[in-house]
């Protein structure tokens, strides 16, 4: 399972490869409700998406009931500190409506007999010990900058990420 087949459709062929990526995971998976509650207010901020007075072509989608993805092309106009802090403000309102968290880096993601499964990162050694996960195990790369790499590199064995450095030698 590389996941793109379900995911790379939907991006719009439109945006420029590099188009910059923003990944926000949630700690919980959300529901049908939340996920069109969510996606409602994406499309809005995206439709009206500036940045110092210029419209920024964007687009921002929720996948799996548990990411959030905002992609921008900044081909014709950067997006500015502003911009971003909007996007932000916007996610922390969703955060506190749904009681949900985003901004939890320390909390990693893999896809595990059909479901999404969240490790602590202070956990990950013991998960691979224990078998949880391994050098095999599809990790949710949410480091990534682009829509190319989103498009090639979001959901990666564990071996092919900077998780690598907890596995067994």
């Amino acid at each position: 399972m590389t996941g793109q087949e379900i995911y790379t459709p939907h991006l719009p062929e439109t945006l420029a490869p590099d188009s910059r990526v923003w990944i926000y995971q949630s700690d919980r998976p959300l529901t049908d409700s939340e996920c069109r509650s969510i996606q409602f207010r994406l499309d809005h901020y995206v439709s009206d998406w500036k940045a110092h007075g210029k419209t920024i072509e964007g687009f921002a989608s929720v996948f799996f009931n548990r990411f959030i993805l905002i992609l921008a092309n900044e081909t014709l106009h950067q997006v500015s500190g502003c911009s971003i802090d909007n996007s932000v403000r916007m996610l922390k309102e969703i955060e506190q409506e749904l009681s949900i968290t985003l901004f939890d880096r320390q909390l990693l993601c893999f896809w595990k007999e059909d479901q999404i499964k969240t490790i602590q990162l202070s956990d990950i050694e013991k998960a691979v010990q224990q078998g949880e996960i391994s050098a095999d195990s599809y990790y949710f790369n949410n480091t990534i900058l682009s829509k190319r790499e989103f498009e090639e590199n979001w959901i990666i064995p564990m071996r092919d990420s900077w998780l690598s450095r907890y596995l067994p030698s």
